[in-house]
């Protein structure tokens, strides 16, 4: 099972261009309706305040005390992994999976790092939020259905 955690507000972000935390919700489940391996977590959004993964991955570890947990993420993270909060205690936790990201190559990763091959889509939010603000076409950077809820709210205008 693959589980999505939006961040109520992302740490290391500049969050002045990115959607409320209930509307980005919203899109991952739009995202991700149909796969039955996919589920999405708002943890981190009815928390509230900044959302550390620490604090994330410690409550799924007690909801979860049996299970192996991976953090998932892109290569575009390992340029601040060092300013995480108790980054010692994420790494005991969880094992990292990080996939390579256009722009980002895997150079001087930590050991408890694992990487994976996958065939790099040079596809982020940013360049979706950028689409939107200069009227370019994104029908082919999100589902469908994501596509319309954004042009339907009138998101990153």
């Amino acid at each position: 099972r693959v589980v999505f955690v939006p961040a109520y507000l992302p740490p290391h972000k500049d969050t002045s261009d990115i959607a409320q935390a209930s509307v980005r919700l919203e899109m991952i489940k739009m995202a991700i309706k149909g796969n039955k391996y996919f589920h999405v977590s708002d943890v981190e959004i009815k928390r509230k305040g900044k959302s550390y993964t620490i604090d994330t991955i410690r409550e799924f570890n007690r909801n979860f005390p049996k299970d192996e947990l991976y953090f998932i993420t892109g290569s575009d993270l390992l340029s601040y992994l060092n300013e995480w909060k108790d980054l010692e205690e994420v790494i005991k936790i969880v094992k990292f999976v990080v996939a390579t990201r256009p722009g980002y190559p895997l150079e001087k990763i930590p050991s408890y790092i694992k990487t994976v091959a996958i065939r790099a889509v040079d596809i982020s939010a940013f360049e979706v939020r950028v689409c939107v603000k200069e009227n370019k076409s994104f029908r082919y950077l999100v589902p469908e259905a994501v596509c319309s809820y954004i042009v339907k709210k009138r998101l990153y205008k």
